[in-house]
């Protein structure tokens, strides 16, 4: 039995998932225990000449992808947690300093993020006002960034939204919805300021 099938299994067998949750991540830190993180080379695929800084945190766990392409790169102080979700980072693309990509997220190629930049596929439930948000569990929905985007410093990229190729995000931005290919989104939400036109070729901006 592969480790698809085996995780197939657990997830199908409450009990013997919370045994197994419990075993590999610590439930006050709310990350993998040590000897999860010493078996991290056999689960997380690396392309070839791909660098993950050694102070960026690394919560990966085997139950869920992690994958990141070739010549791609990690920065000094990020945080990369799959354990919602899986995260695939393709090929030629830069995780910038301070960044936070918790899955499912889905990054393309030649892809830019700027320094302290949030990417999220999570939302914590909130519905029953008589129960403490921590204890009602998560939501997830895959965040998708196509490839030749750049993401500006301090923005941020919300559950379930899908940015086209080459796109830019505006820095400071709260990115809740699609984004075409071609646009320069910004502000809080962000919305499109520029479009590229390919009659004219070139950046036209948007009137509101």
């Amino acid at each position: 039995m592969n480790l698809v099938n085996i995780t197939k299994f657990v997830r199908k067998h409450e009990r013997l998932k919370s045994i197994i949750l419990f075993t590999a991540i610590n439930p006050v830190r709310i990350r993998p225990r040590c000897w999860v993180r010493f078996f991290r080379f056999m689960y997380i695929s690396r392309g070839r000449k791909s660098v993950i800084c050694r102070s960026a945190r690394k919560d990966l766990v085997p139950f869920n992808k992690f994958s990141i392409g070739e010549k791609s790169i990690i920065e000094d102080f990020a945080t990369l947690n799959n354990m919602v979700g899986g995260i695939e980072i393709g090929k030629r693309t830069r995780v910038g300093i301070g960044n936070v990509i918790i899955g499912p997220v889905k990054i393309g190629d030649n892809v830019i993020f700027a320094q302290n930049v949030v990417i999220s596929g999570l939302d914590h439930n909130y519905i029953d006002v008589n129960l403490p948000i921590l204890d009602q569990g998560v939501s997830t929905a895959e965040v998708i960034i196509e490839d030749e985007v750049w993401i500006g410093a301090n923005s941020v990229v919300t559950k379930g939204t899908k940015i086209g190729k080459h796109s830019v995000i505006a820095a400071g931005s709260l990115v809740n919805k699609n984004v075409p290919p071609f646009c320069l989104v910004g502000g809080n939400p962000a919305r499109i300021i520029k479009r590229y036109s390919l009659e004219s070729g070139r950046w036209e901006k948007v009137l509101l």
